[in-house]
């Protein structure tokens, strides 16, 4: 095996033995398969089109669920990836005789590819389409190739999310099978991959605006509220990650069964939806205090977790009868939950002994999503021309185990008492709790949400830029990201696409990332390492 996808990339090179995150190399080999499975029912895709056949958005959907699952940490079970595999050849298969019934088409080796029928074959079959693979001999081109595939896991995983909820995109979903496509091609040259790999960025806007109306069309524009740290004496379940739907349904499925329900992680900001935290009143609040933690955590929740996306390590297993996955989430031993049928889950609830007793330990502030940030941008602007603001910084991403990830929190105590501090996605869990104060009755530390949230604060920054009538670039404004997997690729590349400079990143930057991309990164975009909270503030603010 080899893989170097997350930050956590063994010796910042690459994981070869077994991955830091548990992955062991059965099933790597397979979501490596799994990848070159979906290339190869995207280049059919491609045929199909020359031929007048456009696949409908039930197959795009099914292709991102099946790419997330080769995101860091989400899938470890080699089964449910064998499964994955079998599925996407059948699909494969469907089309090409779709298409030979109207074009007599030679289909190419990739199109053609047969799947073996048992883990230990398809885990030999794995062996030969490894990242280390790639026919790309050109190791510049061969970043770009790998940085558009673990971007793509990333859109993969908000287009997921927005689906479940119905929004759905054909522009998307076409741009995914192109893409998956051409990363199996050899005849593009640097500057058109250059181009390519920030074209992602371009896509992965579009998803998250996608996830933004899903999640606000279903649940309402997110306002700001106060969430408790603490519990309430009672049963317990406890959800954690990213998706709204599988929270609605534990919420809907436990109501007026003595139970209360707590987020951690990710989940945190879906207190702020109205339509979640009005109807369900035993959604109570939040557990945990960092999500590098969880490991340690978990053990002392008292009821059934529920995982619905990506951890930052697999839990041990002398804890799984407690927990469950959801989705495209699997691992080995642990019980999955499909069609919403949350019943297993409050069984275990009810079953489990829960809190004996209230516990105050204070509360957080969510919920200042991009409706709301757009309502104070006039008072924002005031202050700002009256200097009551001198700066914003935008302290957010993954987090991790790394011991270097107290930059974060160490940057954000450090951070000048006249200029205000913007979080989102699970990098805030190093100082989500911290008490900075107001200036004018505007909070110093704002909670924006999630990580796909990035799109409010892009829609802000566009909108103060506007009454500014300056660039983004040219705003009071610093970007200090933190990264660990490939959401916050996409991200990035976002970023990228829109043009925005000056970002430090941090903890160590993507193994992945050759010295000549890099080198072409720092000259137009002057992106930049992380170092000392100190010495980033003074050369950020002078």
């Amino acid at each position: 095996m080899f893989c170097y996808q997350c930050e956590q990339a063994a010796k910042g090179v690459g994981c070869e033995i077994q991955g830091v995150c548990g992955k062991d190399e059965t099933t790597s080999n397979l979501q490596d398969l799994l990848i070159f499975s979906l290339e190869s029912l995207s280049s059919v895709v491609q045929s199909a089109k020359e031929v007048g056949i456009e696949v409908n958005e039930t197959l795009g959907h099914f292709v991102c669920q099946a790419l997330f699952s080769t995101l860091t940490n989400v899938n470890f079970d080699p089964e449910r990836l064998k499964d994955w595999i079998k599925s996407v050849e059948q699909k494969r298969d469907d089309l090409k005789k779709s298409v030979t019934e109207r074009s007599k088409i030679e289909f190419s080796d990739i199109a053609n590819f047969k799947f073996a029928n048992d883990i230990s074959e398809l885990e030999t079959q794995g062996k030969e389409f490894g990242l280390k693979n790639d026919p790309e001999t050109d190791p510049d081109k061969r970043a770009l190739k790998h940085t558009i595939l673990f971007g793509l896991k990333g859109i993969a995983a908000y287009a997921d999310h927005a689906a479940i909820l119905g929004e759905y995109s054909k522009d998307l979903y076409d741009y995914m099978f192109r893409a998956l496509f051409e990363l199996t091609r050899n005849d593009i040259s640097l500057e058109d991959w250059v181009n390519k790999t920030l074209e992602v960025g371009k896509y992965n806007l579009l998803a998250m605006e996608l996830l933004d109306r899903a999640n606000t069309k279903a649940y309402g524009d997110p306002v700001p509220t106060s969430v408790p740290l603490g519990h309430k004496k009672g049963k317990a379940i406890l959800v954690s990650g990213h998706d709204l739907k599988d929270l609605e349904e534990i919420l809907k499925q436990s109501q007026g069964k003595g139970i209360y329900v707590y987020t951690h992680g990710e989940m945190l900001p879906t207190h702020g939806y109205p339509l979640l935290k009005e109807k369900y009143p035993h959604f109570y609040g939040h557990f945990g205090t960092a999500w590098q933690n969880q490991i340690r955590e978990f053990p002392y929740f008292p009821g059934p977790i529920v995982m619905t996306t990506n951890c930052i390590q697999r839990p041990q297993n002398s804890y799984f009868d407690n927990i469950f996955t959801t989705g495209v989430v699997a691992w080995p031993g642990v019980k999955h939950i499909t069609n919403y049928d949350y019943s297993l889950v409050i069984q275990k609830a009810l079953e489990m002994k829960g809190f004996e007793e209230d516990l105050d330990k204070g509360s957080v502030m969510v919920g200042f999503g991009r409706k709301t940030l757009l309502s104070t941008a006039s008072k924002v602007i005031d202050l700002v021309k009256n200097k009551k603001i001198r700066h914003f910084f935008l302290v957010g991403g993954c987090d991790g185990a790394k011991p270097g990830r107290s930059y974060y929190s160490e940057f954000v105590e450090k951070v000048p008492e006249d200029c205000i501090v913007l979080t989102l996605a699970c990098g805030k869990f190093r100082f989500f709790d911290k008490k900075l104060g107001e200036i004018d009755g505007l909070p110093r530390l704002i909670d924006v949400g999630q990580c796909n949230d990035a799109y409010s604060a892009i829609v802000l920054a566009d909108t103060l830029a506007k009454a500014f009538n300056v660039g983004v670039n040219d705003l009071p404004l610093s970007l200090i990201l933190s990264w660990y997997e490939q959401k916050a690729v996409a991200i990035l590349l976002s970023l990228l696409y829109l043009g925005i400079k000056n970002i430090r990143l941090g903890p160590s930057l993507p193994a992945f990332i050759t010295p000549n991309v890099l080198d072409v990164l720092v000259k137009n975009f002057n992106i930049a390492p992380i170092r000392t909270p100190d010495e980033d503030l003074k050369a950020i603010l002078g």
